[in-house]
């Protein structure tokens, strides 16, 4: 029997080490957006959870931002039940308006964050994973750069905080889409984080990083969450 892709085994091991402390019959949830990275991280779960004797669960939150939000998160919803996770949490929230919110990606966070964490009280959440991918973690960098953040903010996302574990942290974002291939999942691509004139965060994505592996070299995006990691362990 053939193996399965090395982006498949590379994320089934980094899942484990991430959650090795749990043990059996922990539940563990996966935030769900319907797009790659937190259905790769939906689909490694199931099969790692059912090995490791942990309870699997989704949450699913629909920030009402979007036509169609609806009917993204519930497809997402129905995927995750395919794939095997027991329980299928959805939540729709009312995402704050107007410059005290931080502009829309802010409050979208905020309101999202403040769902999780009730979900995860209620539920007795012993983890709960979140999609975040090395390309993540380097466009968090370079906007820290942007607005002459100190160290702390320049360290980026952590593997673990709290309740909340970012397994995929040292993935890239083509692998979570090669999991996604492999075990058939269609993804929700946001179209704001493919506008280049959109969000700060997508025109760093879309344009920043590209620009710089031009004049810098390629595996800049690498060299931008090593030197968060080394951040961290200073801060």
């Amino acid at each position: 029997m053939s193996l399965p892709p090395l982006a498949v085994r590379t994320g089934r091991a980094a899942l484990r080490a991430s959650l090795e402390d749990l043990p059996g019959g922990s539940l563990v949830a996966v935030a769900c957006s319907g797009g790659a990275d937190s259905l790769a991280v939906a689909a490694t779960l199931a099969f790692v959870g059912r090995h490791a004797g942990w309870r699997t669960a989704a949450f699913l939150i629909d920030h009402n931002m979007q036509a169609g939000s609806a009917d993204v998160t519930q497809r997402a919803a129905q995927q995750c039940r395919d794939l095997g996770l027991e329980s299928i949490v959805v939540k729709q929230v009312d995402v704050a308006q107007g410059p005290a919110a931080g502009g829309p990606e802010a409050a979208a966070r905020t309101a999202r964050y403040a769902a999780l964490d009730e979900l995860a009280r209620e539920h007795g959440a012993s983890a709960v994973l979140l999609g975040h991918t090395i390309d993540d973690q380097a466009e968090t960098v370079l906007l820290g750069l942007a607005r002459g953040s100190g160290a702390r903010s320049l360290a980026g996302m952590r593997a673990r905080k709290g309740v909340y574990r970012r397994p995929f942290l040292t993935m890239t974002r083509a692998d979570t889409e090669a999991i996604c291939a492999h075990e058939g999942l269609s993804y929700w691509t946001d179209p704001t984080n493919v506008d280049v004139d959109g969000p700060l965060r997508s025109q760093v994505r879309g344009r920043v990083l590209p620009l710089l592996d031009d004049v810098l070299g390629p595996g800049i995006t690498s060299t931008l969450a090593r030197t968060a990691e080394q951040l961290h362990e200073d801060a």
